[in-house]
């Protein structure tokens, strides 16, 4: 949610006539589905990512990010809900060619902006899915940013939960077969600070609005598969608990529901979805019939006037509701050069381990996902929608270790799935965008090497801090030892297949 937020209380009326509108923006955006053209180029591609800030001294969250964006002074970096938090927003670029490798180089190069301005603060950059060194004491009401659109968000969130935010999250033995016993996180906040947190990659897809639900049916097929070789978030609060901890985190920590709302199945803001969808309106309808209003605030602007005149309505209403509600993949509405566009977000990645590794995560799942909505007979018609939440779950679970459900493969490794199936695939999908063979070879080899290794970043920061632990040290400690050389290796950009661990 990135809108700027200029007021702080809301009536009864307010959210009367936010409903309203929204609704107002739904039926005018049916209205242009079906009679105004929207854009057709080339598909552009966005990409996001969140950033830390540690300090120096003991890799602790740094909250400097105010100061750091202020040195920076770069419209690219934004502040992001926690005072340790940027936003990297890199501007849109095609598929073809070698723009991805030149995405990566220029990724590099703000990152390594980044870093220098952060030294100047006594701190340290960290690309990483949820910082390992984080306690709970900083994730206070102290630690959110001074941006006042958080704080509006902070105070609505918690008074629709109506008591504090609980996170309880059980780990699991990565084996699946219980070796190790697993850790139990119980902790409540009074505030929304725990989601500072959470740090991802956000990738975006421009497509023609008669193929989206293509897309995001195929998107959703494959959210298991991307959270099982691309995990980097297995600890939190010092505890080692999934192979991406960062789902159950986020889930719980923008759950507004009471237990009792959670028991009747009323549906969370952080979302996987419930069916297969054959329109982008199914998932911006759900919106409104589904979630009550975090942020009321109506425009003057009536959007059916707008469209009247020949003019493309913003839809703000409905693109600050859709903002406020956190589906894995999520529908966006937007307006570019006077041109409408929809494009599907891709939320389920962390960020990191490192540029090369992010390039060849969203590469990855571009081609896939061309390869999935040209295919003859779609993957979602033999499989449940049940299913691909099940294998979305298990994999955040187990990461690499995870049993995922593949229509033709039953019950399969991720690892093996990719090798056999999968990575061929996404080399075809690419072929298709007319990436250049190069760029495809380069980033492909990337994931292969990943899934021949079984090791992804949060099989490498499990085994590190168990390897520093059998040193002797304590948890707090080997997490210390593990996030050095974890700083060590990623400013490097060696792809996390290859890092070494403590001897």
């Amino acid at each position: 949610m990135g809108q700027d937020v200029g007021r702080t209380t809301f009536s009864r009326r307010d959210r009367q006539q936010y409903r309203a509108k929204v609704q107002q923006c739904l039926d005018v955006l049916a209205v242009m589905l079906r009679e105004h053209p929207f854009a057709r180029d080339e598909p552009m591609t966005g990409v996001e990512i969140e950033l830390n800030l540690v300090r120096t001294t003991d890799l602790g969250p740094s909250p400097a990010a105010a100061e750091v964006l202020a040195a920076i002074g770069a419209r690219q970096f934004q502040s992001e809900l926690g005072r340790w938090n940027l936003e990297l927003n890199l501007p849109p670029r095609p598929l073809p060619g070698h723009e991805w490798r030149h995405l990566e180089h220029h990724l590099l190069d703000e990152l390594a902006i980044a870093r220098a301005k952060a030294r100047d603060f006594g701190s340290v950059l960290a690309v990483i899915g949820i910082l390992p060194t984080l306690e709970q004491h900083h994730l206070g009401l102290d630690a959110l940013s001074g941006d006042g659109r958080y704080a509006v968000l902070n105070e609505q969130m918690l008074a629709l939960r109506g008591e504090p935010v609980r996170l309880d999250i059980r780990g699991d033995d990565p084996t699946g077969h219980q070796r190790v016993a697993p850790e139990h996180l119980v902790a409540d906040f009074d505030s929304i600070a725990p989601e500072a947190a959470c740090t991802s990659m956000q990738l975006h897809l421009q497509v023609p609005p008669d193929s989206f639900a293509g897309f995001w049916n195929a998107a959703q097929c494959l959210a298991g598969v991307q959270l099982a070789i691309g995990a980097n978030s297995p600890f939190l609060l010092g505890s080692r608990l999934w192979a991406e901890s960062r789902i159950p985190l986020f889930e719980q920590s923008c759950d507004v529901r009471t237990p009792e709302l959670r028991n009747q199945g009323v549906r969370p803001r952080v979302w996987f979805g419930e069916r297969w969808i054959t329109s982008v309106l199914d998932l911006f309808g759900e919106n409104g019939r589904y979630f009550p209003a975090l942020l009321p605030i109506t425009e003057e602007t009536d959007p059916a006037a707008e469209l009247a005149a020949g003019r493309v309505p913003a839809l703000t209403e409905l693109r600050l509701h859709n903002g406020t509600i956190w589906r894995w993949n999520r529908p966006v509405y937007d307006v570019a050069d006077g041109v409408p566009h929809v494009r599907l977000e891709n939320r389920v990645l962390p960020a990191g381990p490192t540029p090369v590794d992010m390039v060849a995560n969203a590469l990855f799942f571009y081609g896939l996902l061309r390869v999935l909505v040209e295919a003859e007979r779609p993957l979602w018609s033999l499989m449940s929608f049940e299913a691909a939440e099940e294998n979305f779950t298990i994999a955040a679970r187990y990461g690499m270790a995870s049993p995922l459900y593949w229509p033709g493969s039953g019950w399969i490794r991720p690892d093996e799935l990719v090798l056999r199936t999968l990575l061929p695939q996404a080399a075809e999908g690419l072929t298709g965008w007319g990436v250049a063979a190069e760029v495809i070879n380069r980033y492909l080899s990337v994931i292969e090497q990943r899934c021949v290794t079984r090791r992804n970043g949060a099989a490498w920061q499990v085994a590190a801090v168990a390897a520093l632990e059998r040193r002797g040290v304590g948890r707090a400690a080997a997490l210390h030892g593990m996030m050095a050389r974890y700083l060590e290796s990623s400013t490097a950009n060696d792809p996390v297949h290859t890092w070494a661990l403590p001897a």
